[in-house]
């Protein structure tokens, strides 16, 4: 068995790596959308970004009470969901953009990225 079906066997989910499961899901998302240039499909993936990091910031906006309008309107575990929801589009997003090996890319930058900031702090 394929696809998202192939996660459950018996009712029980079976961890499947997070790569694995977000090229599944830029290959779904390429196909919902298959009317449209490829291109265009590849900016429209990238503002998915900014359209999550916005719900990211609504959700906080909501946990600190700061919109006297609507008050207290997120919980932590809100603000926690959004945060995930940027993280698997930006994931997604490496596999759309036929970026060769998502994991390793990321797992490059992450190196250098902690390298640069870690290394400020024995400065």
């Amino acid at each position: 068995m394929s696809g998202p079906r192939a996660a459950r066997r018996k009712g029980v989910f079976v961890e499947r790596d997070h790569w694995e499961v977000t090229a599944e899901l830029a290959v779904f998302l390429d196909e919902a959308a298959a009317h449209l240039p490829a291109r265009q499909r590849q900016v429209l993936q990238v503002l998915k970004i900014g359209e999550e990091f916005g719900e990211a910031a609504q959700a906080l906006i909501g946990v600190t009470g700061v919109n006297p309008r609507k008050g207290t309107s997120h919980t932590w575990d809100d603000l926690t969901a959004e945060i995930c929801d940027v993280i698997v589009t930006s994931m997604v997003t490496l596999h759309r953009l036929e970026v060769p090996d998502p994991a390793g890319v990321f797992a490059r930058h992450l190196r250098g990225a902690a390298a640069r900031t870690l290394a400020a702090r024995e400065d």
